[in-house]
């Protein structure tokens, strides 16, 4: 299994925009879909149809397998990776993720310290709190005070202390044109709003980057990996991201890397399986001083935690969900363990709709459970699972994963920043 990593540098404004169900006014996203990349990428494909990489005989040929077939490539969402130190000063990061929905910052002085009150996790201390019957009301660590969900969605590590990213926005203001006189129409004055292009003004600005990933499933072979690699390198400053690009918006540049991962993420998700579940014993055992539980826990029981990083479309019998069951995650992943528990769901939903630009049709409106949501698991078979939450990691879970819907994680590291150890 291939990934394509890609880094998209904004060089004019996004109109990555959507509108609400029911509503009308268009907001701007805060990332780049992975709809967006991938309808980008496959038009730009049929545009250059005579070109080497693109054979579109034998009932579709690499477009078909690339983009239509049973096991299509993933096109993941792009999400802001430049994150601002000092006021002159940036890095781009490397990996960028979402922040669990369990994680909980001060209400009046919220973010990543310093000068903030620090955030922490309360999954593990949540999932005791209730086995011992206590309800869990955490107040914040450093001055008492009350704590809520931050103003985070996207985060990402360096050098041991963690960033806030995400992307600024501005109103453009356009004036509508007469068609026949080709002038400015009275009257007709709209605004759009899009994602800036740079961090910051002056001579110098900062390019804005976004990070997302291309995942080739083992159908596609790497001969035809290395050709979608080196078209994306040859026309890197030919894509157009987003809405209105005939009026020069949507400009970017995207620079790509391929390298195989399969074997990698098979041994990250069991070191970070057992990491979690050492923690949550480790934890179990300083509640011990409250008291007796409802029910010790069983000493060959393994955790883990599934992560959302992005949106999901979530089905049980044919019926829209917000919860993955252990009969869904079983046939995920084609696992078959009676012994797989739910322990604790945390999540919300929203509704999305969209625009097939293939289609000239508006895309049906979905209910989708909203990226950061936590689903806690349980097992004693562990070991079959290592390999099987490593590819659905790749894969995502529930419906058109193939534009960035369904991205997980397999025990988030953020889940192990306990209340006294805030950052």
């Amino acid at each position: 299994m291939k990934q394509i990593k890609l880094e998209i540098k904004a060089l004019s404004p996004l109109a990555i925009s959507r509108q609400k169900p029911g509503g009308s006014v268009s907001e701007c996203e805060d990332y780049i879909p992975g709809s967006v990349i991938r309808g980008a990428i496959a038009s730009q494909i049929l545009k250059q149809s005579g070109h080497q990489f693109c054979d579109l005989s034998k009932n579709g040929g690499d477009f078909q397998t690339l983009f239509l077939g049973d096991e299509p490539a993933i096109f993941q969402n792009g999400y802001p990776n430049v994150s601002k130190i000092e006021d002159d000063d940036f890095i781009i990061q490397e990996e960028v993720k979402v922040l669990p929905s369990t994680a909980l910052s001060s209400k009046t002085k919220e973010g990543f310290i310093p000068d903030n009150n620090g955030v922490f996790d309360t999954l593990i201390d949540r999932f005791c709190a209730d086995k011992y019957c206590y309800i869990y009301e955490p107040n914040c660590p450093s001055d008492g005070g009350r704590v809520d969900s931050p103003n985070i969605t996207f985060y990402s590590v360096f050098n041991d202390e963690y960033y806030k990213l995400s992307s600024e926005k501005r109103l453009l203001t356009r004036v509508g044109i007469n068609r026949r006189r080709a002038t400015s129409e009275e009257e007709i004055l709209y605004s759009i709003q899009v994602l800036e292009e740079s961090q910051k003004k002056g001579q110098n600005p900062k390019p804005v980057s976004y990070i997302s990933s291309i995942i080739l499933q083992d159908n596609i072979t790497e001969e035809l990996s290395s050709r979608l690699h080196q078209f994306i390198e040859k026309n890197s400053l030919i894509f157009r991201l987003g809405g209105s690009s005939s009026r020069g918006l949507g400009k970017v540049k995207i620079e790509s890397e391929i390298f195989d991962i399969q074997n990698h993420k098979t041994k990250s998700s069991k070191d970070k399986i057992q990491s979690f579940t050492d923690k949550l014993y480790q934890r179990w055992k300083e509640w011990s001083v409250f008291g007796s539980p409802i029910n010790e826990l069983s000493e060959n029981r393994h955790y883990f935690t599934l992560d959302l990083q992005s949106d999901a479309i979530l089905t049980e019998k044919w019926r829209r969900t917000t919860v993955i069951s252990p009969q869904m995650l079983k046939l995920f992943t084609g696992i078959d363990d009676k012994d797989l528990e739910l322990e604790a769901v945390y999540s919300s939903y929203d509704y999305r709709s969209g625009w097939n630009s293939a289609w000239g049709l508006m895309k049906d409106v979905e209910l989708v459970t909203n990226k950061g949501a936590v689903y806690l698991f349980s097992t004693t078979e562990i070991e079959k699972w290592y390999p099987a939450l490593a590819e659905l990691e790749l894969k995502g879970v529930g419906e058109i994963t193939c534009e960035g819907f369904g991205q997980i994680e397999v025990c988030n590291q953020f889940h192990l920043i306990m209340r006294e150890d805030f950052v």
